[in-house]
């Protein structure tokens, strides 16, 4: 194969992809050990994963708007750096609090490097082989996602929950090295473009109200931060559209096919994103399993994602993305329903079934809505499409994970999570798997809104 610099970018964004959710999935391993260590209970436990999530939703736009205006390569490299200082930082944690806020600073690297990246392929790689080349991104987010239970579960129970921040530093500084070396160029479509401080401000602080106050709607400053934080969101919105250079072009909004394919984003992270929480949490609390072992069963649904999504992806550049989307979701909706009835005497072969039908589901739905996202808009555009792609992702998936610490706050409390409380493990999860399916159902009605309308995606043929 020759290593030209379509397929250097590709590289460099399958690492990047691949390494940031390897250390964003596997860490839901290690959240026993490391609440053990620092004495956590069930609400800052669910906090480990969360926060990350958070601050990636909160700089995702600022990282649409900077790294178009000075460069995707050079935002991705900045991302990657702020990445590892993060990772490192979280290894030499003292406190509960301490690391917490360097998983603050991993969500900043992790926002500049999973928007940067997406951009560089959508503008470095032409048009006829986008979807497939956007498939090969995904294939690293899935098989990270796949490998990372089983690496993580064999490093967190040998050599301690560390041992996956340090397992990732090498293969970082590999994909700084590349980007150094062997990418030429830069991209930037916003050059002259004013920096949007005063809607970053309002952007950020409403979608932290917001998120923070979801995962506490039980407590009147939980509604109190939902409602300022929704108000500052809507702020915002208007905002946009009365501005010349905005953080976020809210207009792309009035393409109907950009405007449900990130609806659908949305709602397919938000009933997905918990469930591999749910599953460990099973395993572990319900089952009595060490990180081992779940991490060994763990690996099913996102290995079939991984072997999905570049054929879905390329799929995606000759029949039209959203019906293969609205296709996934269906499967994926069938998968979220036979988790409802999980509970201890759950025989695993119907988990197994289960786990298979959701990366079927997801495989099938990712990559083709992600073409969908990034085909409808002008290539001028591409940072802010990647933007709201990116924020849609990881808004779903803080938002999954706060209904996850909501539902588990209200049912267990300010308990520790343990092998004691099982029965209200299942009781919690259960509810959870309840309120996602109904969202997976709107989500496929989201994925076909103006399937049928005349505008073109970039594929090589419409059906």
């Amino acid at each position: 194969m020759k290593f030209d610099s379509e397929t250097s970018v590709v590289l460099v964004s399958f690492l990047t992809s691949f390494f940031a959710v390897f250390l964003a999935a596997g860490i839901v391993i290690g959240v026993p050990s490391i609440a053990s260590e620092f004495g956590m209970n069930n609400v800052v436990q669910n906090w480990i994963i969360t926060i990350s999530l958070l601050v990636v939703a909160i700089f995702t736009l600022p990282a649409g708007q900077l790294s178009g205006k000075f460069g995707v390569k050079k935002s991705l490299i900045i991302g990657v750096l702020i990445f590892i200082l993060g990772s490192i930082g979280a290894c030499l944690a003292f406190s509960a609090e301490s690391f917490l806020f360097f998983r603050v600073i991993q969500g900043i690297g992790g926002a500049f490097s999973n928007v940067a990246s997406m951009a560089m392929v959508v503008q470095a790689i032409r048009p006829q082989n986008r979807g497939q080349a956007l498939g090969l991104t995904v294939t690293g987010v899935y098989l990270a996602g796949s490998l990372s239970p089983v690496i993580c579960g064999f490093l967190v129970y040998n050599f301690g929950w560390r041992a996956m921040f340090y397992f990732t530093l090498p293969f970082f500084f590999i994909c700084i090295a590349l980007m150094i070396l062997k990418i030429e160029g830069e991209w930037k479509t916003y050059e002259n473009d004013k920096i949007d401080s005063l809607g970053y401000l309002i952007y950020g602080i409403g979608i932290l109200l917001f998120i923070y106050g979801f995962t506490s709607l039980m407590t009147t400053m939980g509604k109190i931060c939902v409602a300022i934080g929704f108000i500052l969101l809507i702020v915002f919105a208007y905002y946009e559209t009365r501005v010349n250079t905005p953080a976020f072009n809210m207009r792309l909004f009035k393409n109907a096919k950009f405007a449900s394919s990130n609806v659908a984003a949305l709602c397919s992270y938000l009933a997905v994103a918990s469930l591999t929480t749910i599953l460990n949490y099973h395993f572990q609390y319900v089952r009595g399993w060490n990180a081992q072992m779940a991490g060994l069963i763990l690996i099913v649904t996102p290995i079939i994602m991984a072997f999905m999504a570049p054929n879905s992806g390329k799929l995606s550049d000759r029949i039209h993305p959203q019906k293969l989307a609205a296709i996934g979701m269906s499967i994926a909706t069938v998968a979220l329903f036979i988790l409802i009835f999980l509970d201890a005497n759950t025989p695993i072969w119907l988990i197994v079934v289960a786990m298979v039908l959701q990366g079927i589901g997801m495989g099938l739905f990712t990559s083709p809505n992600t073409n969908a996202i990034m085909s409808s808009v002008p290539p001028k555009e591409t940072p802010n499409a990647s933007a709201a792609q990116s924020a849609m992702r990881t808004i779903g998936q803080t938002m999954s994970l706060g209904l996850l610490t909501l539902v588990f706050a209200w049912i267990m409390g300010s308990l520790k999570l343990s092998s004691q409380y099982a029965g209200m493990v299942v009781q919690a999860s259960q509810i959870v798997c309840i309120i996602c399916t109904i969202i997976c159902i709107i989500a496929i009605f989201a994925s076909l809104v103006g399937v049928k309308s005349k505008d073109e995606f970039n594929t090589k043929q419409a059906n």
